[in-house]
């Protein structure tokens, strides 16, 4: 039984720490025999980083690294069916198998996806965060050196990452400003900014701590592949952006009315500023401010919606004072944008940009699948009735948005799909020596 003192020196920095990077890559991976994928480990690993290593060298380096496998990846590179049994059924099953409860189904169904992400010969990702495009180029050709001398090592498929202009702050393809909400972990130096409800325990994120409900149980064996790792889905979600804009020019009749719609789907304006603390009018400055721009609740300062629809995006995805439990369910969001910037006033160019993002968190069960399952998708949240998220829920053009207001409330019909599922996956993100031990799997002790 450990204390809660995190050994950020085997813990890989994604789970802890976010690299200021302008661009990446991601690369995913098949290993066609087990010694071939072994061999690329082996390499790869020395570039990974620990959130320690990350803390203290940050100012100097220029690309981040880190690595997970899929539970056919874990098979491939030797790990025994012994071993693979104490793993987590849904993790095993991988993320195809779950699309009805994920709610993937019509356009984000994963016969749709486009980066053979589905496929049963997806074994690892490679994520890389870099500080500009000549340090992607480099560890590009650097990668494609590696796979060519691992044997039966071959690249499924890949995705370029790029900021969203302007850079000065951290936003999607729709103009909103991301990050804002990260929980704090127990543990792990950062101190949880109002608004949070304080720390979570460090068990409902990496594996081998207590969690909110006690020791570490259940562990997948042995102890070493387990510490310190965690499990990751991965979604691509293209952003229409052409049919958002279109939406909220059909919705609202002056560019102010438009930016109201747009923060009742999302809860915040684009500044990032909440409704519930700047229900009229946009406030840079509040949503700029990381103490204060979720010092909010919603039970006493906006029961019935008024400021911040019911079925608001963040309403959602961060129920807070208006849900049971909520630390058994928060979530580390991790990612970036890819795609072409759309520039404002533009026509839809019919190319594909969006967000590619990773759910870090214990459970995919209890949080990632429950948030798809019961906030996302489930018609009735909040006994709405006939609504999804408006912005990443399943819309098929039958559902609806309702805006509370006195006296009356605006009610949008036939919703568009803003996003759409290319691509998705369960990962087990392994600690360091976790890495170390897949790599010398086979090799006589």
């Amino acid at each position: 039984m450990h204390g809660a003192t995190l050994e950020l020196d085997d813990i890989q920095h994604i789970l802890l720490t976010r690299a200021p990077a302008v661009t990446g890559r991601y690369e995913f991976l098949s290993f066609r025999n087990p010694a071939g994928g072994r061999a690329w480990l082996s390499a790869i690993l020395e570039k990974v980083h620990s959130a320690k290593a990350m803390r203290d060298s940050v100012a100097k380096d220029k690309r981040w690294v880190s690595v997970a496998f899929t539970s056919n990846g874990l098979r491939a590179l030797g790990v025994d069916g012994t071993s693979l049994a104490t793993f987590p059924e849904e993790f095993k099953q991988g993320m195809v198998a779950r699309a009805e409860i994920l709610g993937d189904s019509g356009a984000n169904h994963p016969k749709n996806w486009v980066d053979n992400t589905a496929s049963p010969d997806l074994h690892a990702i490679v994520i890389l965060f870099a500080k500009d495009p000549a340090e992607r180029g480099r560890c590009e050709s650097e990668h494609k050196q590696l796979i060519a001398q691992c044997k039966g090592v071959e690249v499924l498929s890949s995705l370029d990452l790029e900021a969203v202009p302007p850079l000065g702050y951290p936003h999607d393809h729709f103009g909103y400003r991301d990050r804002l909400s990260e929980p704090a972990i127990e543990g792990s130096g950062d101190e949880p900014r109002p608004g949070f409800g304080g720390s979570v325990k460090a068990g409902e994120f990496i594996l081998g701590y207590p969690d909110e409900d006690g020791p570490p149980a259940n562990l997948p064996q042995p102890e070493i592949l387990s510490r310190n790792g965690s499990y990751m889905a991965y979604r691509r979600l293209q952003e229409h952006v052409g049919a958002f804009r279109d939406f909220l020019r059909q919705n609202g009749e002056t560019p102010e009315e438009q930016e109201l719609v747009a923060a009742k789907l999302m809860g915040r304006w684009r500044s990032g500023a909440p409704l519930v603390l700047a229900p009229h009018k946009d406030d840079p400055e509040l949503g700029a401010d990381i103490q204060r721009t979720n010092d909010f609740n919603y039970k006493e300062m906006d029961p019935h919606g008024y400021a911040v629809p019911l079925g608001a995006h963040i309403r959602r995805m961060n129920p807070r004072d208006t849900a049971a439990n909520m630390n058994r369910r928060r979530m580390i969001r991790r990612g970036a944008p890819y795609g072409a910037h759309l520039p404002e006033g533009a026509p839809e160019d019919g190319k594909e940009r969006g967000i590619a993002a990773f759910v870090i968190c214990a459970s995919l069960v209890r949080q990632f699948e429950f948030a798809q399952n019961v906030w996302i998708n489930d018609k009735n949240f909040h006994e709405l009735g006939n609504e999804r998220d408006p912005i990443i829920g399943n819309q098929d053009g039958t559902l609806e948005f309702k805006i509370p207001k006195r006296p009356i409330r605006k009610k949008i019909t036939g919703l568009p799909a803003f996003t759409t599922v290319r691509g998705g996956a369960y990962f087990f993100l392994p600690g360091l020596k976790a890495l170390r031990y897949l790599a010398a799997l086979g090799t006589a002790t």
